[in-house]
């Protein structure tokens, strides 16, 4: 039976599923903590920063699709977990964070420490509240674990730490709150519109974004009936790519031209779970359908001819009936052709060159992917990691690729890795980290340290923000403010207990990635990659272009001409001469 509110808390995570909670102690956050040390069934796994905390609950989200939990003392304690926070709720994750409070007497006062995070917390969670009394509290603590796994969401409870430590209230206690299983598909009308679109239409092309989790075998029903390519973006890239004969890439601004060839070939576009944001590369002119199984976003990006609300795997068996298998193959037959050549321009970019240096990160992406077990987690940190990830890591309906994705956050990968690792000991967790992002949440090794997980950690070590200076070129600025002075981030690593390797030679790499693979806890490999590697988009504008050359000409005019001798060398010398 609970005896204070804290205690109450626990008993209702743990009927939830919960299993662990990320965060730092506090004052505030006292009552909590004993708890969960006097219940000694829900493990305390201890950050070295709030952001972390969020991040890796996430993360556990992401993978389990159960409720995860973070939790942070009052004033700067929970408003660091504000960025993490903001990933779970771009991502759709169900995430529940504790926001301990001043006294409840001294709200209104500038108290020390005084935030108002029923405020803050607002726009990166579907439900925050804050509780006032004792009785409030289970019951707000139901609406709020219902919200975030009904809703995959974030939902936060701002709590004064009294309350925490106060007698609780006595409440029914209902059935252990988990997502209700439901089937969500458009109605037959619907469906019958959808068809009659699809069967006048020559060239149909799909756009599958992370909607079609659970779904892989009904796009290529639904692909192979259409005799239609289909387009990935990011998310939906580790639950579509593999086993799928008519795969033709990704598109978007780290695709690669057949995705966006393919989509801008087609006469109508057919959009499965996928909220896409870059407006530029949907077709102008194709009729477009959308099924997505939140109504709110159909259009939101493109206009749209038929909007359908349904999940994926519901949708698809009920449409497949209603299609007319007869129909030609040139269009899937040309997009796969050009697929299988831009598939084989980014292969023979990613070797070792002669053992010539600096490394190029597409060799190291592609040995990572190589080298790892068949249902390794990859997180890439944002920026270039993210960029060879998705051209480079194989999928096979066992591995997971998860990040920073649509909050675009630097600094994810390691701290989400703490998650995934949690959640998933016995697994091969594996951050693909920027230098800059390692660097921007440094202390996060000492989580995975004092938490003694085997997370594997693989620096790219460019020595700058570079994808800020891609960003940068295409815009037409000379570089400025990316440089980054870093230390030997192996023998960082080894100074605070993680296997630390530094590889500067490609020769080195495939024996070195082994060993760090292959060891028993946590590991790091330090790798020196080119920093002039340029991601080309799949489609290169007019204004990217100009942008381009007034970079080299700025360039030049300041002094700085040798680093466009450095880009010719790392981007054109073995193109031309191998």
């Amino acid at each position: 039976m609970a005896n204070t509110v804290a205690d109450a808390i626990i008993t209702t995570l743990k009927n939830s599923g919960v299993q662990r909670v990320y965060g730092i102690p506090g004052d505030s956050l006292n009552g909590f903590t004993d708890a969960l040390r006097r219940d000694g069934t829900i493990s305390w796994q201890h950050v070295r920063h709030e952001e972390g905390a969020a991040f890796a609950a996430a993360a556990e989200g992401a993978l389990t699709d159960e409720l995860a939990v973070c939790a942070g003392s009052c004033g700067p304690g929970n408003l660091h977990l504000i960025n993490g926070l903001f990933d779970a709720h771009r991502s759709r994750v169900p995430v529940l964070a504790i926001a301990a409070h001043i006294p409840a007497p001294e709200i209104g006062s500038t108290y020390f420490q005084e935030t108002h995070p029923e405020r803050l917390f607002v726009e990166c969670s579907a439900f925050c509240e804050m509780v006032s009394t004792p009785e409030q509290l289970p019951r707000l603590l139901d609406i709020a674990i219902r919200t975030a796994v009904e809703r995959s969401d974030v939902a936060v409870l701002v709590i004064p730490g009294e309350i925490l430590l106060a007698k609780a209230t006595g409440r029914r206690t209902g059935a252990p709150i988990r997502r209700i299983d439901r089937v969500v598909r458009p109605t037959d009308a619907d469906l019958s519109a959808a068809a009659a679109l699809l069967n006048r239409s020559e060239n149909v092309t799909i756009l599958a974004g992370a909607g079609v989790a659970g779904a892989h075998d009904a796009v290529v029903d639904i692909a192979g009936a259409l005799q239609a390519p289909v387009v990935h973006a990011l998310r939906g890239k580790e639950f579509v790519e593999y086993d799928n004969p008519y795969d033709v890439g990704m598109t978007g601004l780290l695709g690669f031209s057949s995705g966006y060839r393919a989509i801008e070939r087609c006469d109508t576009l057919l959009m499965l779970g996928t909220d896409f944001p870059y407006q530029q590369f949907y077709p102008s002119q194709a009729t477009i359908i959308q099924l997505d199984i939140r109504g709110e976003q159909i259009g939101r990006r493109t206009p749209v001819d038929l909007g359908l609300v349904g999940s994926v795997a519901d949708t698809i068996p009920a449409l497949l009936p209603l299609i007319d298998r007869n129909r030609s193959a040139e269009h899937l037959e040309s997009a796969r052709r050009h697929y299988v050549k831009a598939r084989q321009g980014l292969d023979e970019l990613a070797d070792n060159d002669r053992n010539r240096t600096p490394i190029h990160p597409q060799y190291l992406a592609r040995l990572v992917s190589d080298l790892a077990t068949d249902d390794a987690v990859f997180i890439p940190d944002v920026g270039s990691p993210v960029v060879w990830a998705s051209r480079y890591l194989r999928m096979n309906g066992r591995r997971r690729l998860i990040g920073s994705f649509s909050h675009g956050s630097m600094a994810n990968a390691v701290s989400q890795a703490v998650g995934a690792q949690s959640a998933f000991p016995a697994r091969q967790v594996i951050a693909l980290a920027g230098d800059g992002g390692l660097a921007m949440l440094l202390g996060e090794l000492l989580t995975i340290t004092q938490n003694k997980l085997p997370v594997k950690i693989v620096v790219f070590n460019n020595s700058s923000l570079n994808f800020v200076e891609v960003e940068m070129k295409a815009a037409g600025f000379v570089n400025y403010g990316t440089q980054l002075d870093n230390p030997n981030f192996a023998d960082l690593a080894a100074s605070v207990g993680i296997l630390g390797r530094r590889v500067e030679q490609p020769d080195d790499l495939p024996a070195a990635l082994r060993a760090v693979l292959d060891h028993d806890g946590p590991a790091l490999l330090d790798v020196v990659t080119a920093r002039q590697e340029l991601s080309i988009p799949p489609t290169v504008t007019a204004a990217q272009a100009k942008g381009f050359t007034l970079y080299a000409l700025r360039t030049v005019m300041s002094g700085r001409g040798d680093e466009l001798v450095d880009l010719a060398e790392t981007n054109l010398f073995r193109r031309l001469f191998d």
